[in-house]
């Protein structure tokens, strides 16, 4: 029996219909403006622009277009990076359209993600990402992540410690007091508190 799709509402993620058996790097996961800030408001204009031609901005083959509650939400793909926009009404080719940024605490994040839209509609590089994990911290992210999925299967703090730091390092005696136990402890509410909607920190910087 083909697996039926269901809603993906909840935690900042647009509510649109996805397989729950499959994981998302497999499928596109479309997340509200106010949750991700690096998602750009765009709207048609009928204003003549200085540059009048229409630029392929909402072209349908280049990305994922969904209709939601708020209105449309594209992950556009030009020149082989990812950029996400939402508009209001619906998208529409061969007319022009602007950013509308306003003056709230993401300005700046999407101001730079609007820049790097319009550089790449016009063949140029974008440049690097607004926000991105250092490899260190997404090294402890997934060891969060990896660290809770073992103990939600009955593995004991023990068990985990042996992994992430070695047997040997484990001793006979005193384990209730050891350090490596706290820290194997603390790597489970790490990834109790990213589970619960710590998640949605990781989709904006720290100031």
């Amino acid at each position: 029996m083909a697996r039926q799709p269901r809603n993906s509402g909840g935690g900042g993620a647009s509510a649109f219909a996805h397989d729950p058996q499959g994981s998302c790097g497999e499928q596109a996961i479309f997340w509200a403006p106010e949750v991700l800030p690096t998602v750009v408001p765009v709207a048609a204009t009928t204003a003549r622009l200085k540059d009048d031609t229409p630029q392929p901005l909402l072209d349908l083959a280049a990305g994922q277009v969904r209709r939601a509650s708020d209105g449309w939400h594209a992950i556009l793909r030009v020149g082989g990076v990812e950029h996400r926009v939402w508009l209001k009404e619906p998208p529409a080719t061969g007319v022009n359209y602007v950013a509308e940024l306003p003056f709230d605490g993401d300005f700046e994040a999407r101001a730079y993600a609007a820049r790097r839209l319009w550089r790449a509609t016009r063949g140029r590089t974008p440049g690097p990402a607004f926000h991105q994990l250092s490899k260190q911290r997404r090294g402890r992210l997934s060891a969060a992540i990896r660290a809770l999925d073992a103990r939600a299967t009955g593995s004991t703090y023990r068990a985990l410690a042996e992994v992430f730091f070695g047997e040997k390092r484990i001793p006979d005696r005193a384990w209730k007091t050891h350090d490596l136990r706290n820290r194997t402890i603390r790597l489970v509410q790490r990834g109790l508190a990213l589970m619960r909607g710590g998640y949605r920190g990781l989709l904006r910087p720290k100031h």
